[in-house]
């Protein structure tokens, strides 16, 4: 019986996704990949941190949404980096809400990411945290170690940076933003 090949790196998915083997990925019911996506080694995604309605019989809780994150097009998520869904405390009852990321996004090297959104052509850089319930618009450069706080609203075409996180410029007209399928390619 001859030897079975290496497995490589990275497990490709139907749609073209790229996970690679040392990655956590907790609930994959609750998480939908977009196509194309790059998920690199040590990254932690928890999809086991769903919504869930407040309950009317205090034994029994239920989700009220199955998605916890949802990943666009051609997204890059670098290595060490965490993505959960932002939770908020209502009533008593802590409750998660959905993290969704558009096309075309860069997570880079060991950032944390809540965000309640991030739009499309947007780069994270290295070591950045991303606060709960924050959301990025379209066109965005979060420069690296920057710390958006919790519940900022960043408008398109706006460069941030700092500790805490504000807009210190715009990324101009010459910006082309995140290439994701050159990234793509370029994996695995």
């Amino acid at each position: 019986m001859p030897p079975k090949p290496a497995k490589g790196e990275y497990i490709e998915t139907d749609t073209g996704n790229k996970v690679s083997r040392r990655s956590q990925i907790h609930g994959t019911q609750n998480i939908i990949l977009g196509g194309r996506t790059v998920i690199q080694a040590d990254v932690c995604i928890r999809g086991d941190l769903v919504r869930t309605l407040p309950p009317s019989d205090p034994s029994t809780s239920k989700p009220s949404s199955s998605v916890a994150v949802a990943i666009g097009r051609y997204t890059f998520i670098s290595t060490g980096s965490i993505l959960r869904p932002p939770s908020k405390l209502h009533r008593g009852v802590l409750s998660h809400h959905p993290l969704k990321i558009g096309d075309n996004v860069f997570v880079g090297q060991g950032c944390v990411i809540e965000a309640a959104s991030i739009g499309n052509n947007v780069r994270v850089g290295k070591g950045a945290v991303v606060g709960k319930m924050a959301i990025i618009k379209d066109w965005v450069q979060v420069l690296e170690g920057a710390v958006v706080p919790p519940g900022m609203v960043i408008p398109s075409g706006s460069v941030v940076g700092g500790r805490p996180g504000r807009v210190v410029g715009s990324v101009g007209d010459g910006w082309e933003g995140v290439d994701g399928r050159e990234l793509w390619r370029n994996t695995g």
